[in-house]
């Protein structure tokens, strides 16, 4: 059987492995990108049908293309985002082979190589970048018993209120994607219980600029470390239907319940947390403190931007949350359906590489391990705030790709000889 040889072989063909093609071109790094199914795959099957960017167009992409399915300030849907990667991969000539999977990828015994074993034959490299993003395993909390009363479905298989039956839902999660898609079902006519945790709630803009610009002149994108207890507290914030600040309390003027965290179930009645008015408080806060560093920064840089006092006006509390459910018969309740929101695992079960903790999490910084020849890309928080985005994983590849060539450059190096 033949051997594919290469320098550097990228696992995975979406928004990082297409960055780190780019970037790995413009170091003259010989590369091959493999992406088991097509290019950004899960923007198309792994999101809901309405799902749009949660940044505006001018921001959330690479430098070096604009989106052409919608202005600078509009919010692309998710098949215009993966067309756009389409495009992109084109734009580069990336040597991209799709439909091919990684099984297995280990260190050669007594070499520095890696043999990697795929759907489609053997690769040798040199080194290997892990691109396959944070989006990989869904997380299942074993809460409720499965049975034939109640479909749970995790929110990367939920795709419109059509394929749910009958009957109320409880949306666990309320983060960007648990929010957008409470809100769906709530105006598609459905009876909603909201599971709210822990969340930061951004305002979708103010004083005319998206909260994305804000971010950045603040310098918040650029967080190298996200503080203390906050590492998993998942941002709520929507685009959809133009974008428009994510606001639990509007959700239940509308005839959405709001409750605490899901926490079990005994004999058919789910329990929540008592922790619902804190999150929401939490969330509260969060928005006003961004508001007033942007008001501060304003004043302080002599920006002429308009007013904006409908950002911080409030809406009225809701009986769910000053007299908060902390049980629910869901028989009873009418729910039929579960939708998890629950987020994400990594999962690298083909690479056989002592870079991962405990908990199966890469120990790297900034993308490179201790492991010469290992690299990740397209971690949350892999160099700052800003790597989960769109335009942060660009920066991330180029970190990653010139550490590559710069490695290269020592081991190509032969002294020369004096006579």
């Amino acid at each position: 059987m033949s051997v594919e040889k290469v320098n550097t072989l990228v696992v995975g063909g979406g928004q990082a492995g297409i960055a780190a093609s780019e970037h790995l071109t413009n170091n003259g790094i010989s590369h091959l990108v493999l992406e088991r199914d097509r290019i950004a795959e899960r923007w198309r099957t792994a999101r809901w049908d309405s799902l749009v960017a949660n940044g505006p167009a001018w921001h959330d992409r690479f430098p070096n293309m604009e989106f052409q399915s919608c202005g600078p300030d509009g919010f692309p849907g998710k098949e215009d985002v993966a067309d756009y990667f389409v495009d992109y991969a084109a734009q580069i000539n990336a040597p991209i082979k799709t439909g091919v999977e990684v099984t297995k990828a280990e260190r050669i015994e007594n070499g520095t190589r890696f043999r990697i074993e795929t759907s489609g034959g053997m690769i040798e490299a040199d080194n290997i970048i892990a691109a396959t993003g944070p989006f990989q395993k869904p997380v299942y909390p074993p809460i409720i018993p499965h049975s034939d009363d109640v479909l749970q479905i995790h929110s990367n298989t939920y795709y419109n209120p059509d394929q749910l039956p009958k009957g109320a839902v409880l949306v666990v999660g309320a983060g960007s994607s648990g929010a957008q898609i409470a809100e769906e079902l709530m105006t598609a006519g459905r009876k909603v219980y909201l599971s709210v945790g822990p969340h930061d709630r951004p305002p979708r803009a103010y004083r005319n600029r998206d909260f994305v610009w804000w971010l950045g002149v603040l310098g918040k994108w650029d967080l190298q470390t996200p503080s203390p207890g906050t590492e998993h507290v998942t941002i709520a914030v929507s685009g959809a239907n133009g974008g428009r600040t994510v606001d639990f309390r509007r959700f239940a003027s509308k005839g959405m319940t709001l409750v605490g965290m899901t926490q079990k179930v005994e004999n058919g009645v789910l329990h929540f947390a008592g922790d619902l008015q804190t999150n929401v408080a939490n969330g509260d806060a969060n928005l006003a403190s961004l508001l007033d560093e942007a008001d501060a920064y304003a004043a302080q840089n002599g920006l002429d931007l308009p007013q904006d006092p409908e950002a911080r006006k409030k809406w009225p509390d809701p009986e769910c949350l000053t007299d908060p459910i902390r049980k629910l018969n869901l028989q009873e309740a009418g729910v039929t359906s579960v939708i998890w929101a629950t987020g994400y695992v990594q999962e690298y079960d083909w690479l056989l590489a002592d870079v991962f903790d405990e908990t199966g999490k890469p120990q790297h910084k900034r993308g490179v391990t201790d492991q010469r020849g290992v690299y990740f890309l397209g971690l949350p928080w892999q160099s700052r705030r800003g790597s989960s985005f769109i335009w942060g994983v660009w920066h991330d590849a180029k970190f990653v790709a010139d550490h590559i060539a710069t490695q290269q450059t020592y081991r190509d190096y032969r002294p020369s000889i004096e006579d």
